[in-house]
């Protein structure tokens, strides 16, 4: 075999490799891009919902004898997610940071529902426009962020699989793709953001029954 073959056959394997390289680089940037993009619907719904806190406290705050209790306890909770400042643009790539910021959520959402459990007490207030309005917004923002935070897991989850996945954890760790955490399981006060939103025609629970 003449040196001109050896040489054809040579380039041809490195223009493979190189494209073999090529395309799983790419995927990678890919994937992650949607990571990316997510998280970032992710931080959207959770800011509509903190957009919303202040006009459903000043609202509640209006109904005579509230117990302003609930109240600071729902503000203070809003403000402790404010101070988990995460990156809105790149999905977080620290389980710790990422765990800190879901348990302050869970805390606030832990909040609003029983904001909303004790204004069932107050009958004048869960009849006005604005409260009503309010609620049903919250009610749409907290599905949200249920749908968002599933496409957010899916998202990493393919994302991850490609990095651990042979031939592409090679070019990963050449290029410094690595795994990146989920959201947790639903637990505790770690679960996913929930609130239960009575119904309006409802009875008001009696204070014994209220947790």
């Amino acid at each position: 075999m003449g040196c001109g073959v050896v040489l054809a056959v040579l380039l041809f394997i490195v223009v493979i490799a190189a494209l073999a390289l090529g395309g799983s680089y790419n995927r990678l940037v890919t994937l992650d891009q949607e990571v990316n993009k997510r998280w970032g619907d992710v931080q959207t719904v959770y800011q509509r919902r903190a957009d919303l806190i202040p006009n459903l406290v000043n609202t509640v705050a209006g109904a005579a004898n509230f117990e302003k209790s609930t109240l600071t306890e729902v503000t203070n909770a809003r403000a402790s997610v404010g101070r988990v400042q995460l990156d809105p643009t790149k999905a977080p790539t620290d389980a710790a940071q990422l765990q800190q910021f879901q348990a302050a959520q869970g805390q606030l959402s832990n909040a609003l529902s029983r904001l909303l459990l004790v204004s069932e007490r107050y009958p004048e207030l869960r009849a006005t426009q604005n409260f009503r309005e309010l609620q049903a917004q919250l009610e749409g923002t907290e599905n949200r962020i249920a749908v968002e935070r599933n496409n957010f897991n899916t998202a990493v989850q393919n994302f991850n699989t490609a990095v651990r996945r042979f031939p592409t954890n090679v070019i990963a760790g050449m290029f410094g793709f690595s795994s990146k955490p989920f959201f947790a399981s639903q637990q505790g006060a770690e679960r996913a953001p929930a609130v239960n939103f009575p119904s309006f025609g409802s009875p008001a629970p009696s204070p014994a029954a209220t947790p």
